[in-house]
């Protein structure tokens, strides 16, 4: 049963007995259980290092509460994963970039992707925007793929705060026009998304852990994207964006009001005017 958390049958066992009476001898237990008491001493010195037992004098051992063991087994064992997941994914990355510059030596279409029609684009997009892990920056304006929902944006940019990505965004005008948006982008930004606006964006540009960009390649329409890997055209689309994103003013100030300033619109309106 606690197999999983990687105490053998036997050990488990070996606790099981000393939990049901806790002042018996190894050489007692080895007696109930059928088994020879070096392999009683065996496994109790085994649950002594997972701290399943603690040792009170030669030879005896007392249980210790399996509520506060296993918890702290449990966690141990959660942390060892998580660490092992992150040391894992960053192997994946490094070789799938040198898989993908080995392919785009005798293959160089394999630098871009071009995707066509709404099903084969959101099928891509969400696949690619599941995997995010550290960054997230756009340029943001519209058209959207298909209706656009406050709700859906919401909760897939709490995720990735929650998750702790660097989330930067780069907004038009226009792009707070879509009802509910620019109360919804200011709540977000008190949560931890950078926020700024620019009179104009050029176009639709999502840069996800600086390995991937996706790109509209006509302005007013999102029909048409490009999936961009790592390449010299990935790394002047990071400048590209950089450079807006120095350009842009944050729509959120980071500084409390007073009743005789400007209210929030009046700020915002004022940022617009000087990005110009």
């Amino acid at each position: 049963m606690l197999g999983a958390l990687g105490i053998s049958e036997f050990d488990e066992r070996v606790y099981r007995a000393l939990v049901a009476e806790p002042d018996r001898t190894a050489r007692e237990i080895a007696e109930d259980l059928g088994t020879t008491p070096s392999r009683t001493r065996h496994a109790m010195a085994r649950l002594v290092e997972l701290g399943m037992l603690r040792t009170e004098g030669h030879g005896r051992y007392r249980p210790v509460s399996p509520r506060t063991a296993l918890s702290a087994l449990l966690a141990r064992r959660r942390a060892d994963s998580e660490a092992a997941f992150a040391a894992v994914g960053d192997v994946v990355d490094d070789l799938a970039s040198e898989y993908r510059a080995n392919r785009l030596q005798g293959h160089p279409t394999e630098l871009v992707e071009v995707i066509t029609g709404e099903e084969a684009i959101t099928l891509r997009v969400a696949e690619l925007t599941q995997s995010i892990r550290t960054h997230f920056w756009v340029l943001d304006r519209p058209p959207y793929l298909g209706p656009y929902s406050t709700e859906l944006e919401e909760t897939f940019t709490r995720d990735l705060l929650d998750r702790g990505v660097d989330i930067r965004s780069v907004y038009s005008p226009e792009a707070l026009e879509q009802h509910g948006r620019f109360e919804l982008i200011t709540r977000l930004a008190q949560l931890g998304e950078q926020a700024r606006l620019l009179p104009t964006v050029p176009f639709r540009l999502r840069i996800m852990d600086r390995r991937v960009a996706l790109v509209a390649l006509i302005g007013g329409r999102y029909d048409k994207i490009a999936v961009v890997h790592q390449s010299g055209l990935l790394d002047a689309l990071l400048e590209l964006f950089d450079i807006y994103w120095q350009r842009a003013q944050p729509i959120v100030s980071t500084t409390s009001v007073t009743p005789d300033q400007p209210s929030t619109d009046d700020l915002l309106l004022l940022r617009m005017s000087l990005c110009q």
